[in-house]
């Protein structure tokens, strides 16, 4: 194993990725494995750097004390000879011989491309302030409307002034020229080139309370989901009152797992149709762009389609309902044998494929979290496949049994109110999401959580089968509400997908073209990574609007349940403290990630979900 090079608290000079830029860095620590040094900027920021990437500073002052003490020698010299006769004539009496004359030809083009030479080492190792602060995260000014186009302007902008210069004082031939503008361009390539994020190292800090935390999560994740469900099927479904634990043969039925297992792969062939365009996601540690095939909302139009054609012959739906804490524990099964697949298979993966949150080396913690970011078999992609197909579509449906259900058990011709706003709200909820699939890409599970335990539970056996708890609920458990009270939720669920919808809108919009003329009016902080933090919009209110609008979304779903019991207004009440905890988790990687800019933006946008509260 090579022995490191820097030690711990060594200030050097490091390379900013995808530049030929160096700054003053501190050396922070050192993988053993990966051989990357974390090492940190003055602005806060923190990156993972090769050793080739990094130089000491006796020898950075040194190499670049030689290349400016060459050049002015030279031309002092050129300038002294220039004083004394004209460059193009001999002195009087003597002619010069050629090779005289050939080889002052060669020294003055010498001394030329030194010159030359001088000027371009000054822009690389002595960059002028506003160019410094602006890699730094420190612009100009707080705030800028500008696109993306204009900053990379600004930051040519010193390359064309320099070759301004040299091309009206400069007498080199045009072939000298031209081979001047491939050194230019090659440099300009250099500085549009976007920083490449580092490769995943060891996950140091650990989340959801580290080894102990995790391990109490795998166990008590799927005992909430049998209390909840076990509560909604009793006539009095209070805290107080302890459901009796079923016999343990009476969850388990082979054929409700087989028609679960049926469920999940019809999905997974709705998934690999060839309809809808291929998007690429955002870049990866090691800059490379995964491809995506965004056809959910296709693959939710086939699951009407096909959920009709079994009505048409009489499919017993309300079988769903029946067998709903066994559809839930078969869900789990499978959720639980995905996870063990998805560790194995990840302990092959290569170090860049691997999460940036789970790569601990504890087996517990990185078998709840996600060993790998983006597991593949060839171009199905697991995690965004679960994300939001089998469970998400799983939700209307179960809705669906239960509102049927409903109608059968208390012989209705028509669904209760309470009932029809429960499945219209959460429908409108589910068809928003697969509509916009596509800015899914941008969010902290694909971006940065592994997919393991935690999201493959989460997407299959939490999300269909904790979300509907209100649609269950209204069937043991009926509601009458009146048309104005109807009315007002109703206004109260539009308030919420109205700020859910047009804050994300924003987000994804500016994510994914920042130089969008429609953007214009957007005023945003620059950071060092090379992406903006909007101040303007729903992003200048509070720090996650799109949080805010889920929130009083969820409190929308579970008015029409009424307030003789708290268990309907369980899943707000999870979904605030999710919310709030996902909220901390964002502070604390934007952070390490924008290190200056971010403390700025803080300051622009002090309330984090709640205006004014919190």
């Amino acid at each position: 194993m090579p022995s490191r090079k820097f030690a711990d608290g060594e200030v050097v000079m490091g390379r900013w990725p995808g530049s030929v830029l160096y700054y003053e860095v501190q050396v922070t620590s050192y993988d053993d494995v990966a051989h990357l040094y974390t090492v940190k900027y003055k602005d806060g920021t923190e990156l993972a750097l090769k050793e080739s990437d990094i130089r000491s500073q006796s020898s950075f002052k040194h190499r670049k004390s030689q290349s400016s003490s060459s050049s002015p020698s030279r031309r002092n010299s050129s300038r002294s000879r220039s004083r004394s006769r004209s460059p193009g004539r001999p002195a009087k009496g003597r002619r010069r011989s050629a090779s005289q004359s050939r080889e002052h030809k060669d020294d003055k083009k010498k001394t030329i491309q030194e010159t030359s030479l001088a000027l371009v080492v000054l822009v690389l190792f002595k960059p002028s302030e506003n160019n410094t602060k602006r890699y730094n995260g420190e612009p100009e000014s707080t705030e800028k409307n500008d696109t993306s186009c204009i900053i990379l302007e600004q930051k040519l902008k010193p390359d064309l002034e320099v070759k301004r210069v040299l091309e009206q004082y400069s007498l080199r031939s045009r072939k000298d020229d031209k081979k001047t503008e491939e050194i230019f361009s090659e440099k300009k390539t250099f500085v549009a080139v976007k920083p490449i994020e580092k490769v995943p190292s060891k996950t140091k800090e650990l989340e959801f309370g580290g080894r102990i935390g995790t391990f109490m999560l795998i166990l008590l994740l799927p005992a909430t989901v049998l209390y909840l469900l076990l509560m909604c099927k009793q006539d009095d479904p209070s805290l107080l009152n302890f459901p009796p634990l079923p016999a343990l043969e009476s969850l388990w039925e082979w054929r409700v797992f087989g028609i679960f297992l049926l469920w999940f792969f019809l999905q997974a062939v709705f998934y690999l149709l060839p309809i809808g365009k291929v998007v690429e996601g955002l870049p990866l540690s090691s800059g490379r762009k995964l491809q995506y095939r965004i056809n959910g909302f296709y693959a939710f139009i086939l699951t009407a389609a096909a959920i009709g054609v079994l009505l048409y012959f009489e499919f017993e739906l309300h079988y769903l309902y029946d067998h709903f804490m066994q559809f839930a524990v078969s869900a789990a099964a499978f959720s639980l044998a995905l996870s063990v697949y998805l560790y194995v298979r990840s302990l092959k993966a290569p170090e860049e494929e691997l999460a940036p949150g789970g790569n601990s080396g504890y087996l517990i913690y990185d078998f709840f979290t996600g060993h790998e970011l983006n597991p593949r078999i060839g171009s199905f992609d697991l995690k965004y496949f679960c994300e939001l197909r089998p469970g998400l579509i799983g939700w209307v449906v179960i809705n669906l049994a239960m509102l049927l259900a409903e109608m059968r058990i208390h012989n209705l011709s028509v669904p209760s109110l309470a009932m029809i706003l429960v499945n219209s709200f959460q429908l409108l909820y589910v068809v928003d999401a697969l509509w916009n699939e596509e800015a899914v890409l941008t969010t902290m599970d694909i971006t940065h959580d592994g997919f393991g335990f935690m999201l493959a539970f989460g997407d299959l056996v939490w999300v269909p089968f904790v979300y509907s708890l209100q649609a269950f609920y209204l069937v043991g458990h009926p509601t009458t509400i009146t048309w104005p009270v109807a009315a007002a939720i109703t206004v109260l669920n539009c308030v919420g997908y109205y700020i859910f919808r047009s804050a994300n809108s924003q987000k994804n919009n500016f994510r994914r073209n920042p130089a969008d003329p429609k953007l214009a009016n957007l005023k945003f902080i620059p950071t060092a990574t090379g992406k903006g933090l909007l101040v303007t919009g729903w992003w200048g209110f509070v720090r996650h609007p799109n949080y805010l609008g889920d929130i009083i979304m969820a409190l929308a779903w579970s008015l029409p349940c009424g307030f003789n019991h708290i268990l309907p207004y369980f899943y707000v009440i999870y979904f605030i403290c999710l919310l709030v905890h996902r909220e901390a988790r964002d502070e604390h990687h934007c952070k390490q990630k924008y290190g200056l800019a971010w403390e700025r933006y803080c300051q622009r946008v002090p309330y984090r979900i709640f205006p004014y509260i919190y």
